[in-house]
């Protein structure tokens, strides 16, 4: 338990860019570090490395999401 807490308090100072004065936007981190170092804590151990991977891939996830809607709304507003 004192591993996932740790584990969420350091994805939460990444994330925010408290830990890291230069970090750039980080949308999705939080809650992929969350998840993915629960996960990660459940299945043998691997709280930071969970944590780390669920970080990767919710920023992905993110980023993905947003480039998505900036296409749409490209589109919507093209056929206006």
């Amino acid at each position: 338990m004192k591993r996932v807490s740790i584990a969420l308090a350091v994805a939460a100072l990444v994330a925010s860019g408290a830990a890291l004065p230069s970090a750039a936007n980080a949308a999705g981190c939080l809650k992929g570090a969350a998840v993915g170092g629960t996960v990660g804590h459940f299945a043998g151990h691997h709280t930071l490395l969970g944590a780390g991977v669920g970080c990767a891939i919710g920023h992905h996830e993110a980023t993905k999401r947003a480039r998505e809607e900036r296409e749409r709304d490209y589109r919507d507003s093209r056929y206006r």
